[in-house]
């Protein structure tokens, strides 16, 4: 691992998160969303970013079971891993901080299935910063597969249109 580790950090409720930057493609203004029926309720729905179908997911539904407000600061952090591409609403991404790796320390909670996202916790002058894995994130929600099936289907579909 590297001295130190670029990661997008961004507000859900009243805490901060952050995702390693090497998954983040980019951060967009909160787009309308085309909504699809039967989904879990986590997922706003899918929206186009550069050329490409992505699903929107609520984060403050993820982490709190709530919905999150939809204001002039709510972003969308677009992120791409190996599984899928993906959009994650959030309630503001304030900025790209590098974490040294002796100020990010490792959380019991990993264990609890529930949060095994959670990868560790950044102590930054005064300012804990939780960091998730987007590829346990994603792997952790429930019905994420039925999407990526959706999702290629659809992109198929796309294509021969």
């Amino acid at each position: 691992m590297n001295e130190s580790n670029k990661a997008v950090v961004f507000r859900v409720g009243s805490e901060e998160y952050a995702f390693p930057i090497q998954y983040v493609i980019s951060i967009e203004k909160m787009a309308s969303t085309t909504p699809i029926p039967h989904l879990p309720e986590y997922v706003k729905g899918i929206v186009k970013v550069r050329g490409e179908l992505i699903p929107v997911v609520d984060f403050e539904n993820i982490l709190y079971n709530r919905q999150i407000e939809i204001n002039e600061g709510t972003r969308f952090i677009v992120l791409h891993t190996p599984e899928m591409s993906l959009g994650v609403l959030v309630k503001e991404a304030k900025e790209i901080v590098d974490i040294p790796s002796e100020k990010l320390k490792q959380i019991g909670l990993i264990a609890y299935q529930k949060t095994s996202y959670f990868t560790g916790v950044a102590n930054l002058d005064k300012r804990l910063i939780t960091v998730i894995d987007p590829l346990k994130l994603i792997q952790s929600l429930e019905g994420i597969r039925e999407i990526q099936e959706y999702m290629k289907t659809h992109a198929r579909s796309e294509q021969h249109s």
